[in-house]
């Protein structure tokens, strides 16, 4: 799988560094990988103002969230994934960690996998897990 991760122009030096660390690039790669996708995947990094922008534009839920993705139903394009920085970085005390849970959960979901009923949580987690072996990854929480 091809990965593209474009990051905001408003991200600071130490948000860069974090995103660096974080290696999004090659786990999603090596997730497609393990997944079996083929295709591409573009990961845009951002700050809390462009999410909540998206969000309100495409789910009309005010305010900023931590990961959207956009499923591109074309054959050879996976999708999108927005992920807010500042949203990451305030959530977790583990921001490189956040960043690369945030990551595949979004992969995930442009993959169709999702979190509504308790039995789609429980199997997203299990994947969350096969994809991030060497992390803590909480059990999901179904979505009403």
């Amino acid at each position: 799988m091809r990965v593209t991760v474009q990051l905001s122009e408003g991200l600071a030096a130490g948000e860069r560094r974090l995103i660096r660390a974080a290696r999004l690039a090659p786990l999603l790669r090596s997730s497609g990988a393990v997944l079996g996708v083929e295709g591409s995947l573009t990961v845009r990094l951002v700050m809390d103002p462009a999410i909540a922008d998206l969000n309100e534009r495409f789910r009309s839920v005010a305010g900023p969230t931590d990961v959207l993705a956009f499923p591109s139903g074309e054959n050879g394009y996976v999708g999108d994934v927005a992920i807010s920085v500042e949203s990451a970085c305030r959530q977790s005390l583990r921001p490189v960690e956040e960043l690369r849970l945030l990551a595949v959960h979004g992969l995930l979901h442009c993959l169709g996998y999702d979190h509504v009923e308790a039995s789609e949580a429980r199997e997203m987690t299990v994947r969350t897990r096969q994809l991030l072996p060497d992390q803590d990854v909480p059990d999901l929480v179904p979505v009403s």
